[in-house]
Formats: structure tokens, C-alpha cells, sequence
């Protein structure tokens, strides 16, 4: 199962590490993301929001 957010489509984004002397490696920005419950088609599942989600309320969390 791929992380990411099941409202706005958010996951990681790809890029690179760069040191002192500027080589440069592949990174991974990953989205924060948190397992939380919500209400899917009225049966409460468990799926993974980005916190901007969360904190605009775009989903509804099931009790």
C-alpha cells in the first residue's frame, strides 16, 4: 500500500542530498502522513491524511 493521502492525493516527493562538497544522493521528502479513523462510505476504516487534511477538517474522522 502506497503512503499516500487518501483526500488530496499528497505523497513523497523525490530529490536530492547534497554535501559539503555538492555530490549529490537521491533523498525522499515523504508527506506527513498519520493512520487515522475515518468514515468511508458510512463504515469506519483506517487511512492515511496529510496533516493539512486534518487541520482543514477536509475529512471526517469517525468517532
Amino acid at each position: 500500500m502506497a503512503k499516500v493521502c487518501i483526500s488530496c492525493g499528497k505523497g513523497p516527493a523525490f530529490g536530492q542530498s547534497r554535501s559539503h562538497s555538492m555530490r549529490a544522493t537521491k533523498r525522499r521528502f515523504d508527506a506527513n502522513l498519520q493512520k487515522v479513523r475515518l468514515l468511508v462510505n458510512g463504515a469506519p476504516t483506517r487511512e492515511y491524511v496529510c496533516t493539512r487534511c486534518l487541520k482543514a477538517n477536509k475529512v471526517q474522522k469517525a468517532v
